[in-house]
């Protein structure tokens, strides 16, 4: 009887024991991972201000800044940053090569078809960027037939300007925000177009030639995205976005990053379930 007692004690320990690593294992997952202290993060590595890789290997940026909060809200302390560009963004999630995507990412109906957003954590507005002699170009409507402007590709910021205000423009799409910088500079294109605070990131880096116009036009929400059917990861990086909020750390971010360009910081958006 005591033997039998004995076994019985045993395989109850057992069981507990199991359920408890079990229990630790769930507690501790990043978004679902099986190994919960690595996470791969996608952020821009040529927006100056919000997501710059230096030629140092540091990143930089309101965005990298964003990532990084949210990965030390989530228990991750193996970080890793690979780059997103725009055309290859919604890939990096579905094809898992990263579990999150920090990098002026606008949230749309077309998107959530293949992916999750958590946000908006920025609101930000379409504006054009141009040459700071440049007299002529003064809004999207004065963008009229055989000017070329400049946009990157899978962005909507481009085509929104030709849809809705100049019918008649010519569209230049490269892969890189910085190429559009680098045409626009050397009068390859007439101006470029997409979220103020990005432009305002390199006219600040090219003050004696490029303005931004200053007329935005445009609402544009920046989500961080995700893979989708994560419920519970999904619920994490919003409460450690709202965290950032709430701690002062997001304004904080922002006006080391951007606020000496002159843009005006935004109040924080309220970040939808």
């Amino acid at each position: 009887m005591a033997l039998a007692s004995l076994r019985a004690l045993v395989a109850a320990c057992s069981a507990a024991l199991v359920l408890a690593s079990c229990s630790s294992g769930d507690d501790t997952t990043v978004l679902g991972k099986a190994s919960a202290n690595k996470l791969v993060i996608a952020v821009g590595y040529d927006q100056p201000g919000l997501g710059v890789r230096r030629l140092d290997g540091v990143f930089k940026g309101f965005d990298v800044d964003v990532a990084r909060y949210v990965a030390k809200e989530l228990g991750a302390d193996d970080v890793s940053f690979v780059e997103a560009t725009p055309s290859q963004r919604e890939k990096l999630l579905t094809e898992g090569k990263a579990d999150l995507v920090v990098s002026t990412y606008s949230i749309t109906d077309k998107r959530k078809e293949v992916i999750d957003f958590v946000g908006p954590y920025f609101v930000a507005g379409q504006d054009l960027l141009v040459r700071l002699t440049d007299t002529e170009i003064t809004g999207p409507e004065s963008l009229t037939a055989g000017v070329k402007l400049c946009s990157v590709e899978n962005t909507t910021s481009a085509q929104y300007v030709k849809d809705q205000f100049a019918q008649a423009v010519q569209l230049v799409n490269y892969p890189n925000f910085s190429d559009c910088v680098t045409a626009l500079l050397a009068e390859q294109v007439d101006a470029m177009t997409t979220d103020d605070v990005i432009l305002a990131g390199y006219a600040a880096q090219n003050p004696e030639l490029l303005k931004v116009v200053g007329k935005p036009f445009s609402k544009e929400e920046y989500g961080i995205g995700m893979r989708r059917g994560d419920a519970a990861g999904k619920a994490k990086v919003t409460a450690a976005v709202q965290k950032m909020i709430d701690s002062g750390e997001w304004r904080k971010s922002l006006e080391s990053n951007v606020g000496q360009s002159g843009y005006v910081i935004p109040e924080p958006p309220k970040i939808v379930p």
